[in-house]
């Protein structure tokens, strides 16, 4: 009874599927296009779509060409406008300029990502520094830059409200930061760096895909597999029919893959040589050994930030952060460091001793971290990964964030039919609120062959009102495992939390209400856009929520109260670990983009083992990225030098956490809308300080984190 009650409740906030066949589509769209299916506007049902369906590698350069000549020729109008510089006259024609450039990148981007066959590989090789060129080809554009800085420098006196000023000054910041202002020869030479480190940056993720691709664990053994959940062997055992191997097990030199293969496996040797196989990704050797690339994208980025006035990279682009300075996010990183680095210590103590109890004869290497922290949570908390993992189906946590968001932000979820999609594992909701179009949502839940690893989320179409109202699409990519055919995929805890992480970015596209794009959505600060991601984490471990969704995938029952209150009461055990894993690589890359120079090239490798002695790295760990696939820092300028972001994120989201707790707790409709209209909602269109003390009231606590993580207070 109970459990058709469950069904019922579950039907009712469970995406609704709604059928758009694509012949219906195809009458909705236009006979013939005008510039062609990667170039035209998205039209059709839901505010428009991407045409997935019509997109072949080989149109993606023509079109590429022909979106930047039309580009050329609109900021061409804007100046050759003998008129003085005016927001109307300038910074509007500008902001609605190189559309048709901008849809051709978007696919570009999601192909490059998610499928990058042979093909695209290829293709994104001689692209990267044509389109590098054509940036700095824009940002130099002194007729432009002088309009738009006219514009900034007259904008009090302009009679602008507040969002215009805004732009304003994210386009004189973002020109004047790119080199805009230097001199003709610093302006050749910044475009050679930006070109060469366009190219570095794709062989590096290239190198890393191919490791990724290339290195497989396989066991031919049943007997090997002892300690492995039966859901990890029916992954393995599937990857290996896809790998022509049936009969045996391979797991994939992947996250998704290995994480949880260390954390089951009893065959310690195994154990060894898969954790040597992923922490050596891009560090082999061999042709795609990436720590030469790594060496040089270093030495490129110190020139430029000197050209640019800095003395780093890494002052560089802090300046531009919330932290502003390289002292203020070491300074916060390093708060934390003792106190995480003391939690390793006593948890290993606990390993050791455990491991010693057992008969074990050596002391804990990384390879063992994850398998006897598992062990002493078991004998600490009574909890058993495998006990929790069956009320975890990736379906019902998808319907969990999907009900969350209803229950937060008043969001509904349906089901679309029909829609073209660029790979069969691939979803598409319709967001609502109040019978209201708020976006389309876009779902690819699984590991591939061609997909990058990790989790992220895409933007492909953002929020805007300033030319009439456009809806936002956006994408989560993750990289779960299949199982076996017609059985429910079943995800970690920590997985589940990903999860609602990356839906955590996504609803801040789908709920941004900005006018113009460029302010829209996650295009915020690096150190504040993972802020509302993280918030959204909290949802997932709530009761309400668990007790609604967490549901043994053979006995339809939900997961059981005391072993929630079980799971809940270890919530800060293995804290130690989760941090310094993640701490450890924001220090190096802080500390690296610090020492970078010029004229001498770093030995990537050899630096990570000076600065883990440096900081008292506990040798039972390692980088949870290691230096040469070290993607997030050097597949490209986004969080390198910036991957301290997390930690700066979580100051802000622990006090948020406490501040819901002060309002009436994580379901307070009050608290929830002041979440939206302070937070989500505004995306750049103020200052991100200011959206935080709009919410909290005042600036950050940053003695929330250390309470959050169960540190102690200084």
């Amino acid at each position: 009874m109970k459990r058709r009650s469950f069904l019922a409740g579950a039907a009712a906030t469970a995406a609704l599927t709604v059928s758009t066949p694509l012949v219906a589509l195809a009458k909705t769209m236009k006979k013939e296009t005008a510039l062609g299916p990667l170039l035209d506007p998205w039209s059709g049902p839901n505010g428009g779509i991407p045409r997935f369906d019509q997109v072949k590698t080989a149109d993606i350069k023509p079109a590429f060409t022909k979106g930047m000549d039309m580009l050329r020729a609109e900021i061409r109008a804007i100046t050759t406008n003998n008129a003085p510089a005016t927001f109307d006259n300038t910074v509007i024609p500008f902001e609605d300029a190189g559309r048709p450039f901008g849809r051709v990148s978007n696919f570009f981007g999601v192909y490059t990502s998610t499928m990058n066959d042979k093909a695209m590989q290829a293709l994104d090789t001689e692209m990267s520094p044509v389109l590098a060129a054509f940036s700095d080809e824009i940002i130099q554009n002194d007729a432009l830059f002088q309009r738009l800085k006219a514009v900034h420098d007259g904008r009090q006196a302009a009679n602008l409200n507040t969002e215009q000023q805004r732009l304003a000054e994210v386009y004189y910041n973002r020109f004047a930061r790119q080199g805009a202002a230097l001199n003709k020869d610093q302006k050749t030479r910044m475009a050679e760096i930006n070109k060469r480190l366009a190219t570095l940056f794709t062989q590096f993720g290239q190198n890393q895909l191919a490791d990724e691709e290339n290195y497989k664990l396989t066991i031919d053994k049943e007997t090997d597999l002892a300690g492995l959940p039966q859901s990890l062997r029916d992954g393995a055992a599937e990857a290996a029919k896809e790998a022509k191997q049936p009969g045996k097990w391979v797991f994939s030199n992947t996250r998704s893959s290995i994480e949880p293969f260390l954390l089951f496996a009893d065959n310690r040797v195994l154990r060894e040589k898969g954790w040597r196989m992923w922490v050596n990704r891009g560090n082999n050797n061999d042709k795609n050994d990436n720590k030469a690339i790594a060496g040089e994208i270093l030495q490129l980025r110190a020139e430029r930030a000197r050209l640019l006035g800095f003395q780093s990279h890494a002052h560089w682009i802090v300046a531009d952060n919330m932290a502003k300075t390289p002292e203020a996010a070491m300074g916060l990183m390093m708060k934390v460091w003792p106190a995480a680095v003391a939690g390793v210590k006593e948890d290993v103590a606990a390993m050791q001793e455990l491991a010693d109890k057992e008969g074990a004869k050596f002391k804990i290497e990384p390879w063992d971290y994850r398998y006897y922290a598992e062990k002493v949570r078991k004998a600490k908390y009574d909890i058993d990964q495998n006990e929790v993992k069956p009320y975890l189906q990736l379906d019902k946590m998808v319907e969990a964030m999907f009900w969350a968001a209803g229950q937060v932000y008043g969001l509904e979820f349906a089901k679309l039919s029909g829609i073209p999609v660029y790979h069969p594992d691939v979803t598409v909701f319709e967001v609502r609120r109040a019978g209201g179009r708020i976006g389309l949502f876009y779902f690819d839940p699984y590991a591939r062959a061609g997909k990058r690893s990790g989790a992220w989320m895409n933007e492909y179409r953002t929020q805007e009102k300033f030319k009439g109202e456009i809806t936002p699409i956006v994408s989560n990519n993750c990289n779960y495992v299949k199982g076996k055919p017609g059985e429910p995929v079943l995800i970690s805890w920590d997985d589940s939390n990903t999860l609602f992480h990356e839906f955590g970015h996504a609803l801040h596209g789908l709920l941004s209400r900005t006018t113009y794009p460029t302010l829209a959505g996650t295009s915020v600060k690096r150190d504040f856009v993972e802020f509302p991601s993280q918030v959204n984490e909290y949802w997932f471990e709530t009761p309400e929520l668990l007790n609604k969704f967490a549901i043994h995938y053979q006995t339809g029952k939900p997961i059981p109260k005391e072993l929630v209150e079980r799971i809940l009461k270890a919530g800060n055990f293995n804290q130690g670990f989760e941090t310094v894993e993640y701490l450890s690589n924001a220090i190096y890359d802080m500390k690296l983009h610090l020492a970078a120079t010029p004229d001498k090239r770093i030995d990537i490798a050899e630096f990570e083992k000076a600065t883990m002695a440096e900081i008292g790295m506990p040798k039972e760990i390692v980088l949870r990225h290691p230096a040469a696939a070290f993607g997030h820092i050097f597949q490209g300028d986004g969080y390198s030098s910036g991957y301290y972001v997390y930690i700066w994120a979580d100051a802000m989201t622990a006090d948020v956490y406490e501040g819901f707790q002060e309002m009436g707790g994580l379901y307070d409709k009050a608290a929830c809308k002041k979440l939206e209209d302070a937070i989500f909602s505004v995306g750049n269109s103020i200052p991100p300080d200011e959206a935080f003390r709009r919410f909290r009231g005042r600036d950050v606590d940053t003695n929330a984190l250390m309470r959050d993580r169960g540190f102690p207070v200084s």
